[in-house]
């Protein structure tokens, strides 16, 4: 990867910023004082080889802060920097990102205070890990020390112990917020504090996670070998999608994507299991309905034996109009252009979503936010680094845990740490993260349900896209770490 500036353990030196500032929350001016700061990881021998950089937010009128809670915030990836939560939600600026399918990504940009922040309730940390946002690998040869799921998850939990001991917060509650690849950290590194690592414990009591565009499955790793039909699982986003931009119905989204989940749950599911055998009456109904909920042709169904698959779905759903829609949020289109230009061959880069509010999010991010915490810091910012991409032939990221599933380590974490919550917040537009696999993953992978809550979203991957996802989001947040179960379990 290109830099500007040769940081080596002989040259690094460690950054630290600070900076007050105000917010109006619930009709009450609260002060807050934010460290921004590398979290170093050393050698055996003393040298730097490694940073995580993290930006905190206190409130700075509170005495006492052993009970307040703490929440810990990152995205996925794996490779991600925090942007997307830091300058979405839980920054206390924020990006005013109105209109979802925005013709382009050019500024101007709006931000403002942010009036959903949780800084009343908790202090927030958001989290650049390794490689990532102002963090660093240093010393390349430790590159398998950090990048791989359990050492991700290690490494995050090595932060949040000097973190804890930094600013003297073990005795208050914490909670942790991870997006996409981050709900596998979170989920694989609750469950080994709550257990241990394969050469240490932690003991790190979390009370609540929060999972956002979930990858926690039961399957070996991001998703593979679930045993399941990939098109019954995603059948509930195809619907939405449908619903969105093609108005089948006076339903409302919820109740037309649950109507379309007891469909695929059942009649659907039969029907690809009977495959050939399913013929006359009864296939012309199958196929009749699966073209009223996805909106896909029948041409379409019958060239792949009544199977949907993502891609070409997203091209088939609203070709009338000449378009296809984004993989992240199915509400965010783009001319289908000739010649045709296939997601899959040129890679997940190549997404209509991206297009739109990675700019966006860069551009406030780096404009509005840095500044106002005090950051002068002439190092590059990685918004996102293709770790999948860069470690896939060493087996670091695309392997079985030996440790478990992500399901199964976020099972030890909620039946060994009792009081544990998570609640599962997923997009109905998602098609990276469907949230029909959420509720497979829920089911089938033995946790705790009566301590599950799982809420559905009239957004995306990114569910904080659009003034009003933010507010709902932030609020069921709140509800959360105040003890309630937002949605329900299915």
């Amino acid at each position: 990867m290109y830099t500007t500036e040769k940081i080596t353990a002989d040259t690094f030196v460690p950054a630290r910023f600070e900076a007050d500032g105000e917010l109006e929350l619930g009709g009450k001016t609260i002060p807050y004082h934010t460290v921004s700061e590398d979290n170093v990881f050393y050698s055996k021998d003393g040298k730097p080889i490694a940073s995580i950089f993290s930006y905190s937010y206190f409130r700075s009128d509170v005495e006492d802060r052993s009970s307040r809670p703490v929440i810990f915030g990152f995205n996925g990836g794996p490779g991600s920097s925090s942007m997307f939560v830091h300058a979405g939600f839980l920054g206390a600026k924020r990006v005013v990102y109105e209109e979802t399918d925005r013709p382009t990504a050019l500024p101007p940009y709006e931000a403002k205070d942010n009036p959903d922040c949780l800084l009343d309730i908790a202090d927030v940390v958001l989290v650049d890990p390794v490689g990532t946002g102002y963090g660093l690998l240093i010393d390349e040869k430790e590159a398998s020390t950090f990048f791989g799921i359990e050492e991700d998850a290690e490494a995050f939990l090595v932060f949040v112990e000097k973190w804890l001991h930094r600013y003297n917060r073990w005795l208050s509650p914490k909670y942790i917020i991870g997006e996409s690849y981050g709900c596998t950290r979170a989920s694989v590194a609750a469950g080994i504090a709550a257990t241990r690592s394969r050469e240490r414990a932690y003991n790190i009591a979390f009370d609540g996670i929060v999972l956002i565009g979930n990858t926690v499955t039961v399957g070996k790793y991001f998703g593979r070998e679930v045993p399941v039909e990939h098109a019954v699982l995603a059948f509930p986003s195809y619907a939405s999608i449908n619903w969105y931009h093609n108005h089948p119905t006076d339903q409302s989204l919820e109740e037309f994507a649950m109507e379309a989940k007891k469909f695929a749950d059942t009649e659907y599911l039969l029907a690809l299991y009977k495959g050939e055998s399913l013929q006359g009456e009864e296939r012309d109904r199958i196929i009749e309905r699966i073209c009223y909920y996805t909106g896909v042709s029948r041409q379409y169904l019958e060239e792949r034996n009544l199977r949907i698959d993502d891609a070409t779905f997203r091209v088939e759903v609203i070709k009338d109009k000449g378009c296809s829609v984004a993989r992240f949020d199915g509400r965010i289109t783009r001319p289908r252009y000739t010649p045709e230009t296939v997601e899959n061959t040129v890679g997940l880069m190549d997404d209509a979503s991206s297009d739109r509010y990675g700019a966006f999010f860069f551009g406030v991010l780096t404009g509005v936010i840095f500044p106002s915490l005090n950051i002068k810091l002439d190092r590059v910012y990685v918004p996102s680094y293709c770790m999948y991409d860069s470690y896939n032939k060493k087996d670091r990221w695309n392997r079985e845990s030996p440790m478990g599933t992500t399901g199964e380590q976020l099972r030890n974490a909620m039946c060994r740490m009792h009081g544990l919550r998570t609640f599962f917040a997923n997009g109905w537009y998602d098609t990276a993260t469907h949230i029909g696999i959420v509720y497979y993953t829920v089911n089938h992978a033995g946790l705790p349900m009566d301590r599950v809550c799982i809420k559905g979203y009239p957004s995306g991957h990114m569910i904080y896209i659009g003034e009003e996802n933010v507010k709902e989001l932030c609020s069921d947040i709140r509800s959360f770490i105040g003890g309630g179960m937002p949605g329900k379990a299915q």
